[in-house]
């Protein structure tokens, strides 16, 4: 009996033996990929270590490969929990044959259908042998279980970003007064050129080739093979960190040997790509270093680098990645900080770039219409155009980094000699394009004489009369150096809002952030109000029926020179005109007439900033132009009356640029009012100036209101003519007044008046105000007898002096302490019956406060009564919806 179950377990482990010589066994990367790079068909049983292989079909398989007796066909046995490649096949195996040739898959079965799985294994090997003949290609195939995956998970990914974007842009979204409002520009740049990932693996230079100098031998041939370096770093790696990196090798019996031998001394890390879609880096790489096992190199690829510089099968010179995922975490492992390589998509929009040019005072005064024209003729944006004159102080500032050039002075003398043109030149590679086109900085008309710097150069200085920055960083510092960024109000009207994706767009190519953004619709009330002034114009029906006939988009623009360089984007108001003068502007493109133009713009950074704080409150900007946190500003919850009545101004302003001919009209009417209000603040010894003297060259300009005057709340408007008329009266006149009272007593009653009066405004009782009158009137009786008892105090005490007699001196005496003692009973009364009034005004607001709280606890019961009888009434719905 023993006999008998010893000879079954001889033959068991023969048939084993059998089917580890028919079925390879595949457990690492770099095995599969091995195995997937030989020649021939290759039948992978794809199992995970839980369940094994699947040994029912091993007997089919073998005698199959009996009766084909074909060396093509090759079995192979892969696990899925260590071999990346099949990962996604993780949890999906049970069973699942591949059949890869040429290193692609060509056929594939889920289940355990021996027919199938055969007859598939026979086509694809008669397939193959014609693919081998040359009589036909390869098909690559792809298996639909992990197509599907991968878009599900690719569906799954997109609608995380997409609720990662709504998330960015609630975060972005506050209340004000009642409306929504954007605060933060989240569109990509129209500007940008699209990208895609560029193919790349990462390199190891191992300590043994380090330690045998053979590095720099290395990389030339790296570099004669076009293989270019993007990242590189010589380091040394801990035991810990080899541990780490090597961790998918720690069931192999050389495990603890490699860590000693990648911490043994430094390594030359390396992030690699190749050609321009770097799409072949991962097996032109692995195919340059060669086999893994140093005595396989050298036997099949003698040329291999591993052949030439390794020495054992775990010392074997180099590394390569093996999959992209594991060349992404390798990356990471060394170069933690460097983002994945990119490419332009063909046919996207390419990126463009800014540089500063400066066409200095001499040229400028010569010849700045040709220069200008030659900018365009080489293709290049002018985004930013400024026309100034430098002092000094600020031209050496500029040009410091010259100050100890033998021509520092002279640069700094011509650069502040006059107005010269600061320009932002937008193009692709912007900086080195027009660096070219100026030519070289000394001996121009030599080296290159049909440069700009040769063609406009002067003879009477050897400065250079164009400008251009050096590097990318230099001509961002140069551009935020003259065009500080700045906001500036944009509208897109209701005529335009049908496209303003278009509009938008327009605004990011011109280089713009939207800082903040609102859509809205004025009503008629607001519009009669803004255009109150020109209501008896023919024209301002419409407008007023143009202005609330759709909703109009208010943004708040970022940039350098934002305020001139949106109007340089819109263009004249008229669109006719733009066409003509402007025809890449937006009112040019988009407008229909005067009154429908399509945008709108502030016309200077006074009116821009007042417009913001109409329409979104109190804004703060950061440095790059977007608007600070919540967290660090607070947004005004309502306008002051000056920021209504400015913005009311800028709308007017607007108004008028329907009808420009009005702006002469408007000046010639308000002329003397503004003379007037200047008269005004200079007796007050105050300073302010016109509209008329702020007003800048800008097509939406207007002319002041003409009824600002009228405008003015009459309490402001009294106030002002009181101080006026006490500030011109004789002093005669004032003196006459100090007589009947003083001139502290008449401000004290004043003051006692109008606080009464205010009272009785918050109070709302008529009662109230008629007993604070009354108290009023008697204090100032009493306030005019204690003057005439004091007066006549004075004549008693004036005869007296005068006759010399000590009796009358006692009397005078007397009667100044009874009137200084009734003046102090008088103010202590006076000043008891405030107390009292200001008790009752407390009392009074305290009593409305807490029948502001009843009322609004009332509502909240209310409210809380009806959401139960809702849900009652839902839920005996859903009753009978189930009972039926």
């Amino acid at each position: 009996m023993g006999a008998e179950e010893d000879k079954k377990k001889k033959a068991k482990m023969a048939r084993r033996k059998q089917e580890v010589q028919l079925q390879q066994e595949i457990e690492t990367t770099e095995e599969w990929e091995e195995m997937i790079a030989k020649e021939g068909l290759w039948v992978v049983d794809v199992y995970q270590e839980w369940c094994g292989p699947c040994a029912a079909m091993v007997g089919n398989f073998r005698r199959l490969k009996n009766e084909l007796g074909d060396e093509l066909l090759h079995f192979a046995a892969a696990k899925a929990d260590t071999v990346d490649p099949l990962d996604k096949y993780r949890g999906r195996c049970e069973p699942c044959f591949l059949l890869f040739a040429g290193g692609v898959l060509v056929g594939f079965v889920h289940g355990a259908n021996s027919p199938v799985i055969l007859r598939t294994i026979t086509e694809q090997l008669a397939a193959e042998h014609k693919v081998m003949d040359g009589s036909v290609e390869r098909k690559e195939v792809k298996d639909p279980l992990i197509s599907n995956l991968e878009e599900r998970e690719k569906a799954r990914y997109d609608e995380e970003e997409n609720e990662k974007e709504e998330e960015e842009d609630d975060d972005n979204v506050l209340d004000y007064r009642g409306e929504r409002c954007n605060y933060g520009d989240t569109l990509t740049m129209s500007s940008q050129q699209e990208e895609e990932k560029k193919g790349f693996t990462v390199a190891l230079i191992k300590p043994d080739a380090v330690r045998d100098g053979k590095v720099e031998e290395i990389l030339q041939q790296m570099s004669e093979a076009g293989i270019e370096i993007l990242a590189q770093e010589e380091r040394q790696l801990s035991e810990e960190e080899a541990r780490d990196f090597y961790s998918h090798l720690q069931e192999e019996d050389y495990f603890e040997d490699l860590v000693k031998f990648m911490s043994s001394g430094p390594s030359f890390a390396l992030v690699l790509t190749k050609g321009k879609k770097g799409d072949t880096i991962l097996h032109d790489w692995r195919d340059m270093i060669g086999p893994t096992s140093v005595e396989e190199a050298k036997d099949q690829a003698p040329d291999s680098l591993r052949a030439k510089y390794g020495s054992d099968k775990y010392m074997n010179a180099l590394h390569g990645s093996d999959s992209p995922d594991r060349a992404a975490r390798e990356m990471a492992f060394f170069f933690p900080d460097m983002s994945t390589p990119t490419i332009p998509i063909p046919g996207s929009r390419p990126q463009l770039q800014r540089t500063l040019a400066l066409i200095r005072p001499d040229a400028f005064n010569k010849s700045r219409d040709e220069i200008m024209e030659k900018i365009k003729e080489a293709g290049f944006k002018v985004a930013l155009q400024k026309e100034m004159t430098l002092t000094k102080e600020q031209a050496a500032e500029f040009y410091k980094e010259h100050t100890d050039e033998p021509y520092f002075e002279e640069l700094i003398t011509r650069m502040s000699s006059g107005p010269l043109m600061a320009l932002g030149l937008a193009r692709d590679d912007a900086v080195t394009a027009w660096r070219d086109v100026l030519g070289p900085t000394t001996n121009a008309k030599e080296e290159a004489p049909d440069s700009l710097r040769a063609q406009f150069s002067i003879e009477e200085t050897s400065i250079n009369q164009l400008h251009g920055s050096d590097s990318k960083e230099t001509a961002e510092k140069e551009i935020q150096y003259f065009f500080p960024m700045e906001q500036t109000v944009a509208a897109i009207k209701p005529d335009g809002i049908s496209t303003k994706e278009e509009i938008i767009d327009k605004i990011h190519e011109a280089g713009f952030r939207i800082a903040a953004r609102k859509e809205t619709t004025i009503t008629k009330e607001i519009a009669e109000e803004f255009y109150a002034e020109h209501k008896d114009k023919e024209y301002y029906d419409d407008l007023v029926n143009h202005m609330t006939s759709g909703p109009t988009m208010f943004m708040v623009l970022s940039r350098e020179g934002a305020v001139s360089g949106w109007r340089q984007v819109i263009g004249p108001t008229n669109p006719e005109e733009a066409k003509t003068e402007a025809p890449e502007s937006l009112r040019a493109q988009f407008g229909q007439s005067i009154l429908q133009n399509a945008v709108h713009g502030s016309s200077d950074a006074s009116h821009a900033k007042n417009s913001i704080e109409k329409v979104f409150g109190q804004l703060e900007f950061n440095p790059d132009g977007t608007v600070k946190d919540e967290d660090s500003q607070t947004l005004q919850s309502e306008p002051t009356k000056e920021q209504e009545e400015t913005a009311v101004e800028e709308t007017q302003a607007e108004a008028s640029d329907v009808a420009p001919e009005l702006r002469q009209e408007g000046t010639e009417e308000e002329s003397g009012e503004t003379k007037q209000e200047t008269s005004q603040d200079n007796t007050e010894g105050g300073t302010a100036q016109g509209e008329d003297g702020e007003k800048k060259d800008g097509e939406d300009e207007a002319a002041k209101p003409e009824g600002e005057e009228a405008a003015k709340p009459e309490g402001e408007e009294a106030q002002a003519q009181s101080e006026q008329t006490e500030s011109e009266k004789p002093k005669d006149e004032g003196k006459a007044e100090a007589k009947g009272e003083s001139g502290e007593e008449a401000q004290a009653n004043q003051e006692t008046t109008e606080s009464q009066a205010k009272t009785d405004e918050e109070g709302g009782t008529e009662q109230k105000s008629e007993d604070r009158a009354a108290s009023v009137a008697k204090g100032e009786d009493k306030t005019n007898d204690n003057k005439g008892e004091d007066a006549k105090g004075e004549e008693a005490k004036e005869g007296d002096a005068k006759d010399g007699e000590s009796k009358g001196e006692d009397k005078a005496e007397e009667q100044k302490e009874e009137d200084a003692s009734k003046a102090t009973e008088e103010s202590e009364k006076k000043e008891e019956e405030t107390k009292d009034e200001t008790k009752k005004d407390e009392d009074t607001k305290e009593e409305d406060a807490k029948k502001d709280e009843e009322t609004k606890k009332d509502e909240e019961t209310k409210n809380d009564d009806e959401t139960k009888t809702e849900q009652k009434e839902e839920t005996k719905t859903e009753e009978q919806q189930a009972a039926s």
